[in-house]
């Protein structure tokens, strides 16, 4: 297999060229040996099993071989680099193009996880099998800026203060300057909840159905939609085969 055949689903040039700048470094060994991959190959090895979920030893050798890719994986994962490179990426956008923080929306979903692991649970909607629950938060025009990930049978609201904290953990500032509006869906409605979002985090909450919605978008034609592109940025996410089925 060619690499010219491979190349929509490596990894964007930006992100694998700015990989080798959050990796630690790995001293030669003194004894010698065969030299290291290119940062960059193994970059698009992991980039391709995430978007196709491949077992590791399938990944193409033109790209790395699945042993070396792993590795490199968890290691990556340790030290914190595709954090790293997340922050790194959201940073240069909210500098091209701007992080627009008016209209944030929260959404959970769930995946599947038949190998179990790390915050995993029984799904009771799907025959008692392990899943997971991913709770993701965006701005206004479905940037992903936080997500928080537990056991498929952790209820939405418990995982809505970790996943508005650890976006603030991440872009920390005076919040108090915007009108902040918080878009989020039915399964979210509680009193206690909502005192906790308007009271602590300075958030206007919209809490509707998607009927209620509809209405709302018929009855004022031309305004844009609001808590609909976080299930859009879901679905992107489930695009990664390895990330919809851990």
């Amino acid at each position: 297999m060619e690499i010219v055949r491979l190349t929509n689903i490596e990894c964007p040039t930006r992100c694998g060229n700015n990989s080798s700048h959050y990796c630690p470094n790995t001293n030669r060994a003194p004894r010698g040996g065969r030299p290291r991959k290119d940062l960059r190959r193994v970059a698009d090895a992991n980039f391709y099993r995430m978007r196709t979920g491949c077992q590791w030893k399938a990944i193409p050798p033109e790209l790395a071989p699945g042993s070396t890719a792993h590795e490199y994986f968890q290691q990556w994962v340790d030290d914190g680099v595709f954090d790293g490179l997340w922050q790194a990426a959201l940073t240069e956008y909210d500098d091209v193009v701007g992080l627009d923080w008016t209209w944030q929306s929260v959404d959970g979903a769930m995946t599947k996880a038949p190998l179990g692991g790390e915050a995993t649970g029984i799904n009771p909607t799907d025959r008692g099998k392990l899943g997971t629950k991913r709770s993701l938060m965006t701005e206004a025009a479905g940037i992903p800026v936080s997500v928080i990930v537990d056991g498929v049978n952790t209820h939405d609201i418990k995982l809505l203060q970790a996943t508005i904290e650890h976006c603030l953990d991440r872009w920390p500032g005076d919040y108090g300057e915007l009108d902040e509006h918080l878009c989020l869906d039915k399964g979210y409605q509680s009193a206690a909840l909502k005192d906790l979002v308007e009271s602590v985090f300075q958030y206007t909450a919209h809490v509707r159905s998607c009927g209620e919605e509809r209405e709302v978008k018929i009855r004022k034609r031309g305004e844009r939609p609001r808590r609909w592109v976080v299930e859009r940025t879901h679905s992107w996410f489930n695009r990664f085969r390895a990330i919809l089925v851990r």
